[in-house]
């Protein structure tokens, strides 16, 4: 009941965060960002909120832990992330994708240590990354516009929908002991941090509108994340 209820305060705040951003539209509004006023102003928060927070700890987490403790952790969220991408393939009806996913999970976590260890990896066994959104995508739900959520950042309205049951798929959601949940949930989001902070100050210097480069990037990733790394020419559909 706890996770229904979570859902459905997800689903609350993703139709409500739609009805609000309709009315920001305006008549010269880009097609794929018709609600970029509002979205700016919140990267712009998202933007003040890691370089006070997220950016300092990523920096000394990088700094404090070797690079083989640091490896050893995102594999061990990697294997955790792929209960969710098993699903996803599953839905998605990719064969290939599902028997992969199914063996990375089973070999890297009795062989690899829980999954600290990428044996799966090393033993030529695809990653095939999936989630509810992308299966949206699948099944020919069109991504909708440019939305920036508050500190979950880039996204779209297709995959602001899909939260909800992506939050209820992750394996860390259903931990009972709610302090070593939180734990490993903040540890995952400095471990994902401090893998692109070389990327973000890259960024911040060459680009003369991050605003803009980082919604042009977003979007063409997504896409490609959808047709699995093959879209079509000719720019319509996922």
């Amino acid at each position: 009941m706890k996770n229904i209820a979570q859902y459905a305060r997800w689903t609350g705040a993703a139709a409500a965060f739609a009805l609000v951003a309709g009315c920001a539209t305006g008549p010269n509004a880009n097609p794929a960002d018709p609600f970029e006023s509002m979205n700016r102003g919140v990267s712009r928060f998202n933007e003040t909120v890691d370089d006070a927070v997220l950016v300092p700890v990523a920096t000394a987490y990088q700094r404090a832990l070797p690079s083989m403790v640091r490896s050893g952790v995102n594999n061990f969220f990697n294997n955790i992330g792929d209960v969710w991408s098993l699903a996803n393939n599953v839905a998605q009806l990719k064969l290939q994708g599902s028997a992969e996913t199914f063996m990375r999970l089973n070999v890297n976590t009795f062989f690899g240590l829980g999954g600290l260890l990428d044996v799966a990896s090393d033993a030529g066994i695809s990653r095939h990354e999936e989630d509810f959104g992308q299966t949206l995508g699948y099944w020919g739900v069109g991504p909708g516009p440019y939305v920036v959520l508050p500190l979950l950042g880039p996204s779209t309205l297709r995959d602001t929908v899909a939260k909800p049951l992506d939050y209820y798929g992750d394996p860390l959601a259903h931990m009972e002991d709610v302090r070593w949940r939180n734990s490993l949930t903040a540890l995952r989001v400095v471990d994902t941090r401090s893998q692109y902070l070389r990327a973000g100050r890259l960024l911040g210097d060459a680009a003369l509108d991050k605003y803009s480069f980082t919604r042009d990037a977003f979007l063409q990733r997504r896409r490609s994340q959808v047709y699995d790394g093959n879209p079509p020419d000719d720019g319509a559909g996922k």
